[in-house]
């Protein structure tokens, strides 16, 4: 009888071990961002939005029992850092999701080693069509370039009546992808591109761009850029006595954007994913628990963080396990409401949700609009 007890209680824990209790107390769940370099200010912002997260679960009772522990890594938003960190976390920490809180460059190499690993990863912000074609474990949380290219061609166009229109294009992944799908829609709003001119990310003198789109005498300008390219640029349009609606996207999405442009930022409208004077609760606690932890303004970098951590955190639970197959399939059948609205995936891996359009009063980040039009978000699925 003594025997028979001994293998029962054996089997027993071999279950526990094989499913949720694991070797480990924690559930890992591997994060890489730009904490240093250019893109540091965002790099923070995503990490402080992910910690949050973390606390929140873990002050919940944690997933199933168990704390998360979130591995963080300084990618610098080079592709050349997030291979080996990728590699890593997957090799050396063991995590059961990774998660990117960086620009498309370090996630799109990231994602190719999650895949090969068959590791699920989560794209939090990083825009770019390729990512999620790396293949079925990879997913994101926020719009495709391309999509929210299309919704600014609505919000000039329809939203706005603007119709002549000029382009500022980032030369880069962001910048590209976004204007490909402004593009794209542009003529089914009547919109005409009078112009388009590019720059590079390293740029911060605009002069020459700012003559000509002058000559252009446009009734709206679409310029893609991130805070720090995006500030001076607004700042020089203004000063040269340009007073047409800028519309800008997602990497405008920052505090740091209206500090840089001052006055100048007043009136620009961008489309995003964080509605600062959303009555949703899961959004409005966001904004208020971030607020207070991180000492300025939340950002949609910082809640898109968030989003991606709290869809793992959930796929985990639901699963019931850490085994990746159970865990992707369980990030696949998402649907969840979070700080950026309601999160559900298509076949393809990517997120369908409405775009929050917002605009710069008094110095602050406001809601302007909202874009649902199934045609326009519909992302791809293959």
């Amino acid at each position: 009888m003594k025997k028979t007890g001994l293998i029962i209680l054996a089997l027993l824990v071999a279950v526990c071990m094989s499913g949720f209790a694991g070797a480990s107390d924690t559930v890992k769940i591997g994060f890489h961002a730009p904490l240093t370099g250019f893109a540091a200010s965002d790099g923070k912002s995503a990490s402080i939005g992910a910690k949050l997260a973390v606390e929140q679960v873990n002050m919940s009772g944690g997933i199933n029992g168990k704390k998360i522990e979130l591995i963080i890594y300084d990618d610098q938003a080079k592709p050349s850092q997030s291979i080996p960190i990728a590699s890593k976390l997957i090799g050396q920490d063991k995590v059961v999701i990774g998660i990117s809180g960086s620009y498309s460059g370090p996630t799109r190499s990231a994602a190719g080693i999650f895949q090969e690993s068959k590791i699920p990863y989560i794209s939090a912000y990083a825009i770019h069509p390729d990512i999620t074609r790396s293949g079925d474990y990879v997913f994101r949380t926020s719009f495709l370039g391309a999509v929210q290219g299309k919704a600014g061609a609505k919000l000039v166009g329809e939203i706005l009546g603007k119709k002549k229109v000029v382009m500022i294009t980032l030369q880069n992944d962001f910048g590209k992808s976004l204007a490909a799908g402004f593009k794209e829609a542009a003529l089914n709003f009547g919109i005409e591109v009078a112009g388009e001119y590019q720059y590079s990310i390293k740029d911060r003198n605009f002069g020459s761009i700012v003559a000509r789109v002058k000559a252009h005498k446009p009734e709206a300008i679409y310029a893609s850029g991130y805070y720090f390219t995006a500030g001076p640029l607004i700042s020089q349009l203004r000063a040269s006595g340009v007073t047409v609606p800028v519309i800008g996207q997602e990497g405008y999405d920052s505090q740091k954007f209206i500090e840089i442009a001052g006055k100048a930022a007043e009136g620009v409208i961008i489309t995003t994913s964080l509605d600062r004077d959303s009555k949703n609760p899961e959004t409005a606690s966001f904004i208020s628990e971030f607020e207070e932890k991180a000492g300025f303004k939340a950002d949609m970098v910082a809640a898109s963080a968030h989003t991606a951590v709290m869809v793992a955190a959930d796929a985990i639970k639901k699963a019931g396990s850490t085994d990746s197959v159970a865990v992707r399939n369980a990030i696949a059948a998402t649907k969840l409401k979070v700080s950026t609205g309601t999160i559900r995936f298509n076949k393809l891996g990517e997120v369908v949700k409405s775009v929050q359009n917002q605009v710069v009063k008094d110095g602050l980040w406001r809601h302007h609009s909202i874009i649902d039009d199934a045609k326009i978000l519909t992302p791809p699925e293959k």
